[in-house]
């Protein structure tokens, strides 16, 4: 990884569990004075549980690994094209609460789809994440996000569909909700490439998550 202001960039397509251990490490050795970190991450295909994720939400996992996570929420997807960042924050520094923090990650990923003119992204009461409206009444749903606290400090992070197989969504109940429709940046009509999707996003996490990181 090179870093860049506290953002790091991962390169290729990276293995989950590598990548879940090295935030379990990171966290394990963090100093009080040390500074926040930003991962950008593209994966290779996986499901990953949640803490208390039900193996039941796993409809066909086909010949895609599930992993076991210790983040909050159910299950969810992760491949190729999508936009993962995961936040080493130290969550006392920031004066957030855990509930507030979520709040300004969804706010995060909300302004950065705005930026890109999905103008309707939204949160919905009770069901982190961020959604999009449809004219029937339903909601889609095109970014996830779970964290973990431990020591005060955070870890884990946001999900943001960019231009990616969706198809993999429909072998899980994604984050707990049957029938729950998952799109993309892609499908939505926005093309734009991953690495100035994955920066943008990390400035505005920085700023709404109030990280200090230089």
């Amino acid at each position: 990884m090179t870093p860049e202001a506290g953002v790091w960039r991962w390169p290729g397509l990276a293995d989950y569990t590598t990548v879940f251990e090295a935030m379990q490490a990171f966290t394990a050795r963090r100093q009080p004075n040390a500074l926040d970190e930003l991962w950008l991450v593209e994966h290779s295909p996986v499901y990953t549980l949640g803490q208390a994720g039900k193996p039941e939400h796993i409809l066909n996992r086909g010949d895609i690994d599930v992993v076991q996570s210790d983040r909050g929420g159910q299950v969810t997807y992760h491949g190729p094209g999508q936009v993962v960042i995961y936040m080493m924050a130290d969550l006392k520094r920031t004066t957030l609460t855990i509930r507030a923090m979520v709040q300004a990650l969804e706010q995060a990923l909300i302004d950065t789809l705005v930026g890109y003119g999905l103008t309707q992204a939204r949160r919905e009461p009770g069901a982190p994440g961020v959604y999009l409206p449809r004219h029937n009444g339903k909601i889609v749903k095109i970014a996830a996000l779970g964290i973990k606290v431990r020591k005060g400090y955070t870890y884990h992070g946001v999900a943001l569909n960019v231009d990616m197989d969706l198809a993999p969504f429909l072998g899980i109940n994604p984050c707990g909700y049957q029938g729950l429709e998952t799109v993309s940046m892609a499908t939505e009509g926005v093309f734009v490439p991953w690495e100035a999707v994955a920066m943008n996003l990390a400035g505005s996490i920085v700023g709404h998550c109030r990280l200090r990181v230089k």
